[in-house]
C-alpha cells in the first residue's frame, strides 16, 4: 500500500471516532473522574491520585486538533518545603503507576531528607492513562504511543504543575527504573531546560537501542544461576535437553507424558506448543533473575527472598529433572494464585520482547513499543546460555510486527534520537546497575565524566536502589543510595546558585 493510501486510511479512521470518544478527548479530567474511588497505593500512602489534562498529539496539529486525554499521576507534598524544595518526578514506565510508587520507597526517603515534592506520572497507554479508552490499542490510534510523545507529556506536566503550585524556581530531578530509567535519561538529554538531573536505575539504554551483543541478556541470566552453583545451570541445561529429546519422539503417549511432567492443562499437540513451553519456562528463570532481591517482594507478582537460590535448590533436589524444572517455574507462575494446571498460552504470551511482555492491556502497549522504537532482539542459543535455542532476529521482529501491528520497526532509531553510546557531552545523570540484574550490561557501567556517574551494586538486582530501605539490604546498596543522595543534593544546590546569578 502506498503512502497516500495509508494517509487516507488514517484520516478516515480519525473521522470514524464516535461522538462519545471525541467528547472524551476534550473532557475535564477532574469532572470526568469525580466520584471515582482512587485505588489504594498502600494503607499509609502519602500520595493523592490526580488526573492531568494532557495533549493527545504534541507534534501534529491536524491529526486530533486540540484533543486531550486524562493522564494519571500521584503526588505527595508530605515533605515539601513549599515553593522552595525540589521536585522529584518519576517518569512512569510500562505499567500501572501505583505499582512503581509502592516499590520506589527510596524516592520518598530522599524527599524527606531534601524537602522535596514527589510526583509519580503514569505513561500514556498504561494503567488508567488510556487516551482512547478501550479503543486505545486499535489502529491507527495506537500510533500515538511513542517515546517522544511520552517525554513531551512529562515535560508539559512538569511545567504546568510547577506553575500551578508556584514552584517555578524549584529544581526538578527525574527518577526511573528500567524503561522508566531510560526515559529519565532521555528527559535530561531532551529537556535540560526543565530537568536538572536524572537518576536512571537499571536503564538498558544501550541494548534497547541495538548496541551490543544480542546474546548478552540470556547469558547474564545464566550467570546468575551459575553464581549460586555451576551444577545449577548444568541441571537446567540438562532438563531442557530431556524435554527436547522427549518432544522429538512425537506421538500421543509422548504428548501425554509431557503434559503430566509439566502439569499442563492440555497436552502439546504441535511443535508450536513445545516452543511455547520453552518460552514459558525461560521466562520464569528470567523473572527470578531480575527480581533476585534479598527479601520477599510484591512487585510484578509475589517473589520469595533470593528466588534464584530457591530455584537452584529445587533444580538440584533430585534426579527427576523435568519435575524440578516444572517446580522451579512454579515459583513464578504459582506466586499469586495456586494453579491446578499450567495453561501454556494464558500464563505466557510470546511477543516482540523475548524477555516477556507480561499479560493484560499493559502487555499490548509494551508489545507495540517493542515493535516500533524499543529494540529487543535478544536470543538464547544453548551455547552461551543454559536455554534452548530461540532466536529473535531483526527479520523475525519485522515479520511479527508487520503481522501483529501492521508496522515496520526502525532499527537504530533510539540510538539516533537519544545519542546511543555517544553520551559524553551530557551531564547530571546517574546510571545505577546491580550485578545480579541481567539488564545491567545493556546499560552504562562506567562513569563517562564527573557528572555522568555509573554506580555498580555488586549484590543488586533490578533497580534495587530505588526500593525503600530494608534490614536485609546489602551494604553495597546502602552505599549506592548515599552516593546518589549526595550527588542529587549537589545538583540541586548548583541549580539554585545558577538561578541567583
Amino acid at each position: 500500500m502506498d503512502s497516500s493510501c495509508k494517509s487516507l486510511l488514517f484520516s478516515a479512521a480519525v473521522l470514524l471516532l464516535s461522538t462519545e470518544l471525541l467528547l472524551a478527548l476534550s473532557c475535564d479530567c477532574d469532572a470526568h473522574f469525580q466520584g471515582r474511588k482512587p485505588p489504594e497505593v498502600r494503607k499509609d500512602s502519602p500520595f493523592t491520585e490526580k488526573f492531568f489534562t494532557q495533549t493527545l498529539d504534541h507534534f501534529n496539529f491536524n491529526s486530533f486538533g486540540n484533543g486531550t486525554f486524562c493522564q494519571r499521576y500521584l503526588i505527595s507534598d508530605k515533605f515539601w518545603q513549599n515553593g522552595s524544595g525540589p521536585v522529584f518526578f518519576y517518569t512512569g514506565n510500562e505499567g500501572d503507576i501505583s505499582d512503581f510508587a509502592l516499590n520506589s520507597g527510596f524516592i520518598l526517603e530522599l524527599a524527606e531528607q531534601q524537602g522535596a515534592l514527589v510526583i509519580f506520572a503514569e505513561h500514556r497507554y498504561y494503567g488508567a492513562s488510556l487516551p482512547f479508552g478501550k479503543d486505545s490499542f486499535s489502529r491507527p490510534l495506537v500510533g500515538l504511543l511513542t517515546v517522544e510523545q511520552a517525554l513531551a507529556d512529562y515535560a508539559v506536566m512538569i511545567t504546568e504543575l510547577k506553575q500551578q503550585l508556584q514552584a517555578d524556581n524549584c529544581p526538578v530531578i527525574v527518577f526511573g527504573g528500567s524503561y522508566g530509567g531510560m526515559l529519565s535519561v532521555y528527559m535530561r538529554l531532551k529537556y535540560p531546560n526543565i530537568v536538572t538531573g536524572a537518576l536512571a536505575a537499571s536503564a538498558p539504554i544501550l541494548s534497547t537501542a541495538g548496541v551490543g551483543d544480542p546474546r548478552q541478556f540470556f547469558r547474564d541470566v545464566t550467570a546468575d544461576y551459575e553464581a549460586v552453583s555451576p551444577q545449577c545451570s548444568a541441571a537446567v541445561r540438562a532438563a531442557f535437553q530431556q524435554l527436547q529429546d522427549l518432544a522429538a519422539r512425537q506421538g500421543e503417549p509422548v504428548c501425554v507424558r509431557i503434559q503430566s511432567a509439566f502439569a499442563l492443562c492440555q497436552p502439546p499437540s504441535a511443535p508450536r506448543d513445545i516452543h511455547q513451553l520453552n518460552g514459558l519456562l525461560r521466562n520464569a528463570f528470567t523473572f527470578m533473575a531480575m527480581l533476585d532481591y534479598p527479601y520477599s517482594t510484591h512487585f510484578m507478582g509475589n517473589m520469595p527472598a533470593h528466588p534464584v537460590k530457591m530455584g537452584c535448590d529445587i533444580m538440584l533436589r533430585g534426579p527427576d529433572l523435568l519435575a524440578n524444572l516444572r517446580d522451579t517455574a512454579a515459583i513464578v507462575y504459582n506466586s499469586s494464585t495456586p494453579l491446578s494446571c499450567f495453561d501454556l498460552y494464558n500464563l505466557y504470551v510470546e511477543c516482540a520482547d523475548p524477555t516477556g511482555c507480561g499479560l493484560g492491556p499493559n502487555s499490548l502497549a509494551w508489545d507495540y513499543q517493542a515493535c516500533t522504537e524499543v529494540e529487543l532482539c535478544f536470543e538464547s542459543n544453548n551455547v552461551t546460555d543454559m536455554f534452548p535455542p530461540m532466536s529473535f532476529s531483526q527479520a523475525d521482529r519485522r515479520r511479527y510486527c508487520s503481522e501483529r501491528w501492521g508496522v515496520t520497526p526502525r532499527p537504530g532509531w533510539l540510538r539516533l534520537q537519544f545519542w546511543g553510546d555517544a553520551l559524553s557531552s551530557a551531564s547530571n545523570i546517574i546510571f545505577s546497575n546491580g550485578d545480579l540484574d541481567p539488564w545491567a550490561n545493556g546499560g552504562v557501567r562506567r562513569s563517562l565524566s564527573s557528572s555522568l556517574i555509573a554506580i555498580n551494586i555488586p549484590e543488586g538486582a533490578h533497580h534495587l536502589d530505588l526500593r525503600g530501605a530494608n534490614d536485609e539490604d546489602p551494604e553495597s546498596v546502602v552505599r549506592a543510595r548515599k552516593q546518589e543522595a549526595e550527588l542529587i543534593a549537589g545538583w540541586i544546590q548548583a541549580e539554585r546558585n545558577r538561578q541567583k546569578h
